[in-house]
């Protein structure tokens, strides 16, 4: 699959969806990604990849961790050629609720590289996250830990300093921000100040209609990347 990384919504469930609902909401979220011409990371249980991936066609169906190991001995452990082969085009590495060592970090983010799976990399504050950010991720999450799950955005100069900041260090990464991020109109503004995409997990599954928010952060995230790219040509 093709497709452009920014601007992006990354519909994250963790692991309160399994099985038929996971693949309800991952359907709403194929039909956003068509309708609005974004790009969406939709994260699930490794068990869920195939199922998901088989009767999806838009989507980037995400991993939500992987290890540095290589086929062979690993008993238990999350071989990165089986997540390829069941149709992961993309992977969380160092969530705030699955951390790793910066040695394990390293590795796995080259194996994924060997393989052609995009990294969604998560940093818990603008210092780790410019520490990261010379890794070379394909997308740097940069947000506060604390502010996970709460519903309280961070404020816009920590949305500025961080994706500024990042970006001096490289600006081929795409910027993510989205601790606390619950509404469309919180995912409008990250974007609108500076971010390439942002997601959700609580500001989805807690929605009366959770296919229905999907649809509302999609559209508003297509929007505000639009407007903020429209404002940059006329300032030139």
């Amino acid at each position: 699959m093709k497709y452009s990384l920014t601007p992006f919504l990354v519909v994250n469930p963790k692991s309160y969806l399994y099985g038929e609902k996971s693949l309800a909401l991952a359907k709403a979220a194929d039909e956003a990604a068509k309708k609005y011409g974004l790009t969406v990371f939709f994260t699930c249980p490794f068990a869920d990849i195939r199922l998901i991936r088989e009767n999806t066609e838009e989507i980037v169906v995400t991993a939500q961790h992987m290890e540095s190991l290589r086929p062979g001995r690993g008993m238990g452990h999350i071989l990165p050629e089986s997540l390829k082969e069941a149709g992961a085009e993309a992977v969380f590495l160092n969530h705030a609720e699955n951390s790793m060592t910066v040695a394990e970090l390293c590795k796995t983010m080259q194996r994924a590289r060997e393989l052609g799976i995009k990294t969604i990399v998560c940093a818990d504050s603008v210092a780790e996250g410019l520490a990261i950010a010379e890794l070379g991720p394909d997308i740097l999450l940069c947000e506060p830990t604390d502010l996970i799950g709460t519903g309280q955005t961070a404020d816009d100069s920590y949305v500025l300093e961080a994706c500024g900041q990042i970006r001096k260090v490289n600006p081929e990464i795409a910027v993510m921000i989205a601790s606390g991020v619950t509404t469309a109109e919180d995912c409008y503004r990250v974007v609108k100040l500076g971010a390439d995409g942002t997601g959700a997990t609580s500001g989805i599954l807690k929605a009366p209609d959770p296919a229905l928010r999907v649809h509302e952060m999609a559209e508003a995230i297509a929007r505000a990347y639009k407007e903020r790219k429209s404002e940059r040509r006329q300032q030139k």
